[in-house]
């Protein structure tokens, strides 16, 4: 497993990269909102020369995530749609569950209890 680690916007967000049996896994911990979008976006992006785009984005750090968050994770649900992969998220807390129930993504975006149960399904 590889792994890196970037402050995205000190104090609010940090994002942690790590590829997990060809799966890339995005950790982010802290807040994604407007302020943060920019780095949560590019985190999202696969790698260059990457084939079928498979991700995990692990929400279990994420204490806050308003519209943006969710715009930011529908883009990249279609995008990996369209490289022929997929998207799936995993333990996000209950504040930030409960954005994704409202407004319906995670009837869209499969959502997990927690990392393995994401990257083994």
């Amino acid at each position: 497993m590889a792994e890196t680690q970037e402050p995205a916007v000190p104090q609010r967000l940090s994002i942690a990269h790590s590829v997990v049996d060809g799966i890339d896994v995005v950790t982010p911990h802290g807040e994604i909102d407007h302020t943060t979008r920019v780095s949560f976006h590019q985190a999202l992006l696969p790698p260059e020369g990457a084939g079928t785009a498979r991700l995990v984005v692990d929400l279990s750090g994420v204490t806050f995530m308003d519209s943006t968050g969710v715009n930011t994770l529908i883009a990249a649900h279609q995008a990996a749609q369209a490289a022929e992969g997929w998207l799936r998220l995993a333990g996000p807390r209950n504040p930030v569950l409960r954005i994704l129930q409202l407004v319906g993504v995670d009837a869209v975006i499969p959502c997990y209890p927690d990392l393995q149960q994401a990257l083994k399904n």
